[in-house]
């Protein structure tokens, strides 16, 4: 089952919007472009004409939640709470998992190396102003990866690629990927930093 936690002043605040819509009004809860950097949590009303037949219901005291299919696995430990400070009150929406892009199992090779990239490796090039991509994953098993970024033309690459990156992976795909190689052609162009 999701794990959407409201807090108890987020619900009263809910209960209170709730009690001026129409009866059976609840809310949805929803991420919009789910899985992608942009991803975006929201709540709206949810009048009951609106709940799909796929939602799930999420039951609090005093409302329900819906969510839609697509969002729901985005939504895994959101946490949605009213603020109250010197500033006034805001609701506030903490979804951990709506840019991260869902993957199974049993997903093909490459979109599991890609999902451990998103989801571990970028975040820690990200404070470099880097990223990296998988590109394709060879028959022999090597991942071709695509730095971007502030990675671009930077001489720590290689190190970053070896050290870091390729023992990571080596590790989570062992016994699928044998290594990992780098496309990007780290000749100084304008875009480089030197």
């Amino acid at each position: 089952m999701s794990q959407i936690t409201i807090s108890e002043s987020a619900q009263a605040h809910f209960s209170k919007l709730l009690s001026q819509q129409a009866d059976g009004t609840n809310i949805r809860v929803f991420v919009v472009n789910p899985g992608t950097q942009s991803a975006e949590c929201g709540v709206s009303y949810c009048p009951p004409e609106a709940v799909e037949p796929n939602d799930t219901e999420i039951e609090f005291e005093l409302f329900s939640a819906f969510v839609d299919a697509t969002s729901l696995p985005f939504l895994e430990d959101a946490e949605i709470d009213f603020v109250t400070d010197k500033m006034g009150s805001q609701l506030t929406l903490k979804a951990p998992n709506a840019k991260v892009r869902q993957v199974s199992d049993d997903a093909a090779l490459i979109d599991r190396v890609d999902y451990i990239i998103q989801t571990e490796v970028n975040p820690q090039l990200a404070g470099h102003g880097g990223n990296v991509r998988v590109v394709e994953i060879t028959e022999d098993g090597i991942a071709i990866l695509q730095f971007g970024g502030g990675c671009n033309g930077c001489s720590m690459v290689d190190v970053t690629l070896k050290e870091g990156i390729e023992k990571q992976l080596l590790v989570q795909f062992e016994g699928e990927l044998t290594g990992v190689k780098d496309v990007t052609e780290h000749a100084h162009g304008d875009h480089s930093y030197y």
